[in-house]
């Protein structure tokens, strides 16, 4: 049986901070945003939920997905992987909402789908935050709106961590730990949807024929499915499929990190460049050093031995030590010493 998400009731910012942000697994709030304005606004219906939003159209235009009927809500790559079964538009927010409501009525069969993803409220829908506040420390993290109709988001991570809010509709988020990486068939690095690789399994109709390990990832999955006001915190780099289900669906999210720390993932990449394909024996060697000053406990300690003036780049991080590793980073990667 599929294991859910640990659920429990709306917390205070303090509780928050204290017993959710600083853990390293996912937790359902139910309620969290039950009070905001456009919450309350869309218990009156789709049309309801869409009159409410168009009061914040004076923004920019939105940066819609739309995929064909025959593709199911499934955002994706295209069969050969050279591109994906969807296409983006710039559209006004009243006419996305004009469009959706029009489905969400005719009960459309042959309906596209359509997926306004990550849409900042301050260029896109300016006033947004004045209504709907969410009262948790999330740093300096805009509100981004993510509105469609019933569409799926292939499984995929965040850098950062991250609180959505259910608002409109319904939503169901399956969740993979990080260390199911092998077993969920990861797409390409450096073509992807939205950012970050997906997995290439549909954990809705996965195919174990041909991703056979998957099996396993689907032990350690976790479901939860949110109603409006309900929130989840996702920990960074855990893996999530976000399923909307219902003909007009709203959240809204927050991403925070440490703006100025520089992407793991660059780190990764120049990895392949620079040790995957050695000898065996000489990648062998460089695990050690990768061990020793990066992923061992006691890693910080790597230069203890050495006089504070002479840990250069090796020591406790700061702003200083930072400009140092860049410096020293440019130096390399331009062939010098």
């Amino acid at each position: 049986m599929t294991p859910a998400v640990i659920d429990r009731p709306a917390v205070d910012a303090a509780t928050f901070a204290g017993e959710i942000a600083n853990g390293y697994v996912p937790v359902v709030l139910r309620g969290q945003v039950r009070d905001w304005a456009a919450v309350r606004a869309g218990r009156g219906g789709d049309r309801a939920m869409a009159t409410y939003l168009a009061r914040f159209g004076g923004g920019q235009p939105l940066d819609v997905m739309i995929g064909p009927p025959e593709i199911g809500g499934r955002f994706f790559y295209n069969d050969d992987l050279s591109g994906f079964n969807f296409h983006k538009q710039k559209v006004a927010l009243g006419q996305l909402l004009g469009q959706l409501v029009r489905y969400s009525e005719a009960a459309a069969a042959d309906a596209h789908a359509l997926y306004a993803n990550a849409a900042t409220a301050p260029e896109h829908l300016p006033g947004w935050d004045e209504d709907n506040w969410l009262d948790l420390p999330t740093g300096d993290a805009p509100a981004r709106l993510w509105i469609g109709n019933a569409t799926r988001v292939a499984t995929h991570y965040d850098e950062s961590s991250n609180v959505a809010c259910v608002v409109h509709g319904r939503r169901r988020f399956t969740l993979f730990p990080p260390d199911q990486i092998a077993n969920l068939y990861v797409g390409p690095l450096d073509q992807t949807m939205a950012g970050p690789p997906s997995s290439m399994v549909d954990p809705e109709r996965p195919d174990l024929a041909r991703y056979p390990r998957f099996a396993e990832a689907l032990r350690h999955a976790q479901v939860a499915e949110l109603e409006p006001g309900d929130a989840i915190f996702m920990p960074a780099l855990w893996w999530h499929h976000v399923a909307a289900l219902d003909p007009l669906n709203v959240l809204v999210n927050y991403w925070w990190a440490d703006a100025a720390a520089p992407s793991p993932f660059g780190a990764l990449v120049h990895g392949l460049l620079a040790v995957r394909d050695l000898p065996p024996a000489q990648r062998a060697a460089w695990r050690g050093w990768f061990d020793h000053y990066i992923f061992a406990d006691d890693a910080q300690d790597a230069a203890a031995h050495l006089p504070e003036p002479a840990r250069g780049i090796l020591s406790p991080a700061s702003p200083a030590r930072t400009e140092r590793l860049r410096g020293f980073l440019i130096r390399l990667l331009g062939g010098g010493r």
